[in-house]
């Protein structure tokens, strides 16, 4: 089952996702400062044209003749803001909210003296008495009036407007000297969706940020890439050209530190391999002069003894050689079907008359690696299960990111506390395999040694239902 990441595991990721994060929060805090200042601009905007023509208009109208009030009343008005005088104020109260009142002690300070002023900020329906002069009403109510589906259009228009949609009302009464009142209402609509442009911005900017991000990074991260190779193939023992140098300069002293590693190590196990090749190469000579020497011995007994201990050194020898020779010749790495070479292995040992079996998989398991080397180290795993056993069967896994080999017997097993020690170079444990043994006790060592410098592991184990089982576990392909 598949588990959701909400944080990435990649280096791209995690830097798009940092960067969309402080992206978001930053522009959060911008928009919560945005909407303060747009309140405070809309609280000036009410003072400034309001209030300020408001108090200008009184002291007029308390200064001009009675019959010259409807000239300067229609002078000043404009369609979003209407004047007019009753002698009942328009607004039976004053607003209760801080803004209200602080908008009325403001008017009341600039006319001057301490007449009677009431403002209230609404939305719509506005009181009967203001709704009636103020003409311009939404959805202009004087077209459909001759609408026979009037009724049922506002009922429509009502529910389906978002109470941002409905305009606000700055209405304001204030007594005039004579006793009437002087009323003034203003209308102004709240900008419907005026956070889109900021949100639209924001998905361009995030988008611009992955875009550049995703490309930078890949970039920047190719060395990262080109290095895990590096080290995956060198862990299976593969040759390797040194890597280019390239990228930021912690990334560059890192894949140099890895080219000399791999420098060092190449000639270390070079030089060890090469240093074990020629020693046994020259231990042939001695052995063969000493054989030759203990044929003119006169003693049968210690002759046939010393001439069997010679030939076991000799196939010591000529078995180390082999391996550093297969080691040195470094076979180059390919593509291999892990069913097909398995099946050419027990095919090999059956034209031979040994019972060896193959369970195929259920479908093809493809990996890379020397095949001379993984076969030889395959056979030796076969040759003790035959010897000791008379049969092996020969299976296939797969685990994860790991294939199994499978190398299982029905033999007498090993010790448990013995299962380590058999690996080391020339331990043979003839009391709990076989009194009858041809091996010199390097078999499960270079098999090893092999399947380690393929980055993989070698293990034994007894089985439950008696015998032995070798699994050989290497890395599956990319």
């Amino acid at each position: 089952m598949t588990h959701f990441r909400l944080w990435p595991r990649s280096l791209g990721g995690q830097l798009v996702a940092l960067l969309l994060l402080a992206l978001i929060v930053s522009q959060g805090l911008t928009l919560w400062l945005f909407a303060g200042e747009r309140k405070v601009a809309l609280t000036e905007l009410a003072r400034n044209v309001i209030l300020s023509r408001t108090s200008s208009l009184v002291r007029w109208v308390d200064a001009a003749p009675r019959d010259q009030h409807a000239d300067i009343i229609g002078a000043v008005s404009s369609p979003f803001l209407r004047f007019w005088i009753t002698p009942e104020a328009a607004l039976a109260k004053g607003g209760e909210r801080e803004t209200d009142q602080r908008l009325a002690e403001m008017l009341q300070e600039e006319i001057g003296d301490n007449r009677e002023v009431r403002i209230d900020i609404l939305r719509s329906p506005l009181p009967d008495s203001v709704r009636d002069r103020f003409k311009r009403k939404l959805n202009d109510r004087d077209e459909d009036d001759d609408d026979p589906d009037k009724d049922e259009k506002k009922d429509k228009r009502k529910h389906s407007h978002h109470w941002r949609d409905a305009p606000t009302f700055l209405t304001a009464s204030v007594q005039l000297a004579d006793g009437r009142w002087l009323n003034g209402t203003s209308r102004f609509r709240v900008p419907r969706n005026t956070l889109t442009p900021v949100f639209v911005a924001l998905g361009i900017m995030a988008v611009a940020i992955i875009l550049i991000i995703a490309l930078s990074v890949r970039g920047l991260t190719r060395p990262l890439r080109e290095l895990s190779a590096a080290a995956e193939r060198l862990g299976r023992g593969e040759s390797i050209d040194p890597l280019p140098e390239r990228g930021p300069s912690e990334l560059t002293g890192t894949i140099r530190a890895f080219n000399e590693m791999q420098d060092r190590l190449t000639r270390f196990v070079r030089d060890r391999t090469r240093m074990l090749g020629a020693i046994s190469h020259d231990l042939r000579t001695p052995i063969t002069s000493l054989r030759i020497r203990a044929e003119f011995i006169d003693d049968d007994e210690n002759r046939e003894k010393m001439i069997e201990t010679l030939d076991e050194m000799q196939r010591m020898v000529e078995a180390t050689l082999a391996f550093a020779r297969d080691e040195a010749s470094r076979e180059e790495a390919s593509r291999v079907d892990l069913g097909e070479f398995l099946d050419s292995i027990a095919e090999d040992y059956r034209d031979i008359g040994q019972d060896v079996s193959f369970a195929p998989f259920g479908h093809r398991l493809v990996t890379t690696f020397r095949p001379l080397s993984v076969k030889r180290a395959v056979r030796n795993l076969v040759d003790n299960a035959v010897r000791y056993a008379g049969a092996a069967e020969l299976s296939l896994r797969q685990q994860g990111d790991t294939l199994q080999i499978l190398v299982e017997d029905r033999g007498p097993g090993i010790p448990d506390d013995k299962l380590r020690d058999v690996f080391e170079p020339f331990v043979r444990l003839e009391e709990s395999r076989s009194e009858e043994t041809g091996g010199i006790g390097l078999g499960l060592s270079i098999a090893r040694s092999i399947i380690h410098a393929h980055g993989g592991t070698l293990e034994l184990e007894n089985r439950i239902d008696g015998g032995l089982r070798a699994r050989i576990t290497l890395p599956a392909a990319r």
